[in-house]
């Protein structure tokens, strides 16, 4: 039984992450999906004015429940599910998430007054 899932980790980063990082997914999670997710945490990072990141890592023939080594420092990772679900209407639409802009906050009012 899996208690952390990836939906739980992109809720994470709504309040308190920087993002998805050396998640495994099954090998058989298609591209759309992925790029759903990316585009998921981006919005994240936008409406929160935060960087985010994503690092999934398809695993080939990797099922959800097995696990992956990395190698080295990187250590090893279980394989998690992804939502079901088609993400190609949204990804094939296109269009951009624009990044965090900090410069366009507010300054603090005794410095604009120089």
């Amino acid at each position: 039984m899996a208690f952390l899932t990836l939906d739980k980790l992109e809720a994470m980063t709504a309040v308190c992450s920087v993002g998805l990082d050396m998640i495994a997914v099954p090998g058989d999670t298609s591209a759309t999906t992925i790029s759903g997710i990316i585009a998921d945490e981006a919005a994240i990072g936008m409406i929160n004015t935060k960087t985010t990141a994503v690092r999934i890592i398809p695993v080939p023939g990797g099922k959800v429940g097995d696990s992956v080594e990395f190698g080295g420092l990187l250590g090893y990772a279980p394989i998690m599910p992804v939502k079901e679900g088609n993400c190609d209407l949204f990804v094939n639409r296109g269009g951009r998430i624009p990044a965090p802009v900090q410069s366009l906050k507010k300054i603090n009012p005794v410095m604009e007054k120089n």
